[in-house]
């Protein structure tokens, strides 16, 4: 997973986002991870498996 810094996510906000269409996006301030940016595709379908309407895919297993 990408890491942009606050300042980096504050004036590339248009880089930010066309990163966080491909995969989720750490922004970190004072060198901490302090939020994830992802597309709004990728959040609705972990809502729909949080809530139950899709079943979460099968880990590999090792």
């Amino acid at each position: 997973m990408k890491t942009l810094t606050a300042k980096e996510a504050k004036y590339g906000f248009g880089r930010l986002i066309d990163l966080a269409r491909t995969e989720p996006l750490i922004v970190a301030k004072h060198g901490r991870p302090v939020v994830v940016v992802m597309a709004f595709e990728e959040f609705d379908r972990l809502k729909a498996i949080e809530v139950g309407c899709v079943p979460a895919p099968a880990q590999p297993k090792s």
